[in-house]
């Protein structure tokens, strides 16, 4: 008995010693696995870093044929939307404007969502030697063929406010008639509606043809949506990381795509 004993502990103490290896074995292998596919893609995103920064050489240096034939007059109105983070480098900024301004580019709005631009506006009027305030353009009744480049500056908080007063335009319509006798429906507020109002209180704005996106996320950051409705959007990557040539490229493939406007 004591031998029978002994033995199955002895079997015992084998098979968690084989489980112990095999644990480890595993534990090593996914390790390994785990840095081999970070190595790999590594690998990749460095290739794909190595073959833009070498097409955006290309580019500034006019090399590339095709991108030398920029038809600029598609872009009639430009938005640039930059994270807020990123939009305190003002040297950045300005040298990004200073580009667009070689390349031909009249009207554009500059925009963070919490208002961060608004606060260089003056800075960047002076620094830019041909630019003007959008708003002066309005105020003044000029046509938007102005020679010199025009700056809208925007962030999230004109897009809460003209919601705001444009649902309470429509509000205080909607209760002047329930004033008058006149039977209303059920108080449903439509977007062809909102896009009245929008207008009748200046809000509506140019719509954007193309809107670059210089951030880390992939999205329009809070840009009042009712301006977007057929504006073509590129994401640029960082403010920090931006390039001349990736700039061309955007415009340029904006420029020779072709759009097709629904009904």
């Amino acid at each position: 008995m004591p031998h029978s004993f002994s033995r199955v502990m002895s079997l015992t103490s084998r098979a968690q010693i084989v489980n112990r290896l095999i644990n480890l074995f595993v534990h090593h292998f996914l390790r390994l696995l785990w840095h081999f596919l970070h190595l790999l893609v590594s690998l990749w995103y460095l290739q794909v870093c190595l073959v833009e920064t070498t097409e955006s050489y290309l580019i500034s240096t006019r090399l590339l044929k095709d991108y030398k034939a920029l038809d600029i007059s598609k872009v009639q109105y430009l938005a640039i939307v930059i994270d807020s983070e990123d939009a305190r480098q003002i040297s950045k900024v300005l040298q990004l404007l200073k580009w667009l301004a070689v390349v031909g580019v009249k009207h554009l709005c500059l925009y963070d969502s919490i208002g961060v631009l608004k606060t260089y506006k003056q800075i960047i009027i002076e620094k830019l030697n041909n630019a003007v305030l959008f708003e002066e353009l309005v105020e003044k009744g000029l046509p938007m063929d102005s020679e010199k480049m025009s700056l809208e500056f925007a962030s999230i908080s004109d897009g809460k406010e003209a919601i705001a007063r444009a649902a309470n335009l429509l509000f205080m319509k909607h209760l002047k008639l329930s004033k008058s006798g006149v039977e209303q429906k059920e108080l449903v507020f439509t977007e062809p509606e909102m896009d009245l109002a929008l207008k009748a209180l200046g809000y509506r704005g140019p719509e954007p043809d193309l809107m670059l996106v210089y951030g880390p996320v992939r999205c329009h950051l809070g840009f009042s949506p009712w301006r977007l409705r057929y504006t073509e959007i590129a994401h640029m990557g960082p403010l920090k990381s931006m390039k001349y040539g990736s700039l061309i490229k955007a415009i340029y493939k904006f420029t020779t795509v072709r759009q097709n406007y629904g009904s």
